[in-house]
């Protein structure tokens, strides 16, 4: 594979249901992080839902940072993707810092051009039990 970009998905429990709950410290958190991770903040964009939860999506020129919380269940997802330069793996550890994250689970996905063998691998994934990615 010529690899572009390193894509992280993010999974985070017991972090403090307030700190989810707060779309300017989630703001702030993001900030400091796209700063260590030496990325180029393009717009940022939060959205406070009700009762509870935020979504924020920092664009960045090496891509993006999206997170999104559940202060019911202590739980935020997030996802990094940072194509070739930038340093993911930091901006994630700010993050961890800034938003008081107890546990975590980190996946690395390549992201790139597959190998010319590679045509469409679409077609390994069972659609029967897959409905959701259903049109």
């Amino acid at each position: 594979m010529q690899t572009i970009g390193t894509h992280l998905l993010v999974d985070a429990w017991d972090v403090p249901p307030k700190i989810l709950n707060d779309a300017e410290k989630i703001r702030q958190a993001l900030i400091k992080a796209v700063a260590a991770g030496e990325a180029t903040l393009i717009d940022l964009c939060l959205h406070k839902f009700s009762p509870h939860g935020v979504t924020a999506t920092a664009t960045l020129a090496e891509s993006h940072i999206a997170i999104h919380t559940w202060p019911e269940h202590g739980y935020l997802a997030a996802d990094l993707f940072f194509c070739g330069v930038g340093k993911p793996l930091v901006a994630i550890q700010v993050l961890q810092q800034e938003l008081k994250v107890v546990k975590v689970k980190v996946q690395s996905i390549d992201r790139g051009i597959p190998h010319p063998s590679v045509t469409n691998n679409l077609d390994a994934i069972n659609l029967e039990t897959s409905p959701a990615l259903l049109p």
